[in-house]
């Protein structure tokens, strides 16, 4: 029985050796996706995102805990993907978050993996999708993807997840933060974490007065004393998605059960918009498109001799060619 097979069947410590191939990116591991990815294309990718200490594992946590006892309906198989800043020694998983996800602990039902950014940026690892792949084709209904928390550069997650999270809390000022680098626009559900610290009102109203400008669908304004509505630029004129803020306590759970109806509301409204199969088609042709930039890089430099690749570094260095003018020295 191959790997793929044994995850298929069930079996958590193939599971477990399954994700540690792909993270390393062995033959082992991309052979096993092949095997695995027919199977993929059920689960419900759910990215959570936003600074450092608005709670995030904490919130996770919570989350997991109500998809596995829910107060009515079927439990749900729950995976949890925590992507967590590489060591500076072992260039490993620093693994500090999951010590708030011990609630979680003993559920054969959940299954937590934590994995190392190795230098990447927007607060997913390279192998992210890949893994997310994985349990899709384990059985998980649900996949929480948790980034790092870098702040400005967590697009990326819009990218890989249907639904979107963006977390933040009273008192940080993130609520300026989140204007700057587009946060705010990727966020399908804004979550108010530890909204039982003074200053929620303003932080909920600074989100709630952004949300606005983020997402501008139509204005409504009187000319000459009649009502008058003009629609975005390039908006559809159909079901739309108004993102809500939720206000949450993952310390003792308040709020968790309105936002993960909220979350069930968005996978909702994605299939019945068609929306599901688009986010779909764009998240596959990103990973087409950054294998396909792999593969090419890795062949060429397979084709370039050493001793050829190094001159041209040097020629860079002495400022004698353009970056420009070293690519078509290379090509040519």
């Amino acid at each position: 029985m191959t790997l793929a097979q044994s995850v298929l069947a069930g079996e958590s410590l193939a599971l477990a050796r399954l994700l540690t191939q792909v993270e390393n990116d062995s033959p082992e591991g991309r052979a096993a996706l092949n095997e695995l990815f027919p199977h993929t294309g059920r689960a419900h990718l759910i990215g959570v995102t936003g600074a450092p200490g608005t709670g995030k594992s904490s919130l996770v946590n919570r989350i997991a805990l109500h998809f596995r006892k829910p107060p009515a309906g079927t439990p749900r198989r729950v995976a949890v993907l925590a992507v967590d800043p590489s060591s500076p020694f072992t260039g490993g998983a620093v693994l500090g978050d999951r010590v708030r996800m011990r609630d979680l602990a003993g559920d054969r039902g959940v299954f937590i993996r934590s994995m190392a950014t190795r230098g990447s940026l927007g607060g997913l690892a390279h192998a992210t999708a890949a893994m997310a792949q994985v349990f899709d084709a384990a059985g998980f209904d649900v996949v929480l993807i948790e980034t790092v928390g870098a702040g400005q550069a967590e697009v990326d997650i819009a990218r890989l997840a249907h639904t979107t999270l963006v977390v933040e809390s009273p008192g940080l000022g993130d609520e300026i933060q989140a204007i700057k680098a587009g946060i705010l626009e990727i966020a399908d559900i804004l979550v108010v974490n530890k909204a039982d610290l003074p200053g929620v009102e303003h932080t909920e109203r600074a989100l709630k007065s952004m949300l606005d400008l983020a997402h501008p669908v139509e204005k409504v304004f009187l000319h000459h004393g009649q009502t008058m509505t003009i629609h975005a630029a390039g908006a559809e004129i159909g079901p739309l998605w108004v993102p809500p803020v939720q206000r949450t306590v993952s310390l003792d759970g308040s709020g968790v059960a309105e936002l993960v109806e909220a979350i069930d509301l968005h996978a909702q409204h994605l299939r019945q918009s068609g929306e599901w199969g688009r986010r779909e088609r764009a998240r596959l042709e990103a990973e087409l498109e950054s294998l396909i930039t792999g593969t090419l890089v890795a062949q060429f430099r397979l084709r370039v001799p050493e001793a050829r690749y190094d001159e041209i570094v040097e020629r860079l260095l002495r400022r004698e060619l353009s970056p420009r003018e070293a690519v078509e020295a290379l090509l040519g």
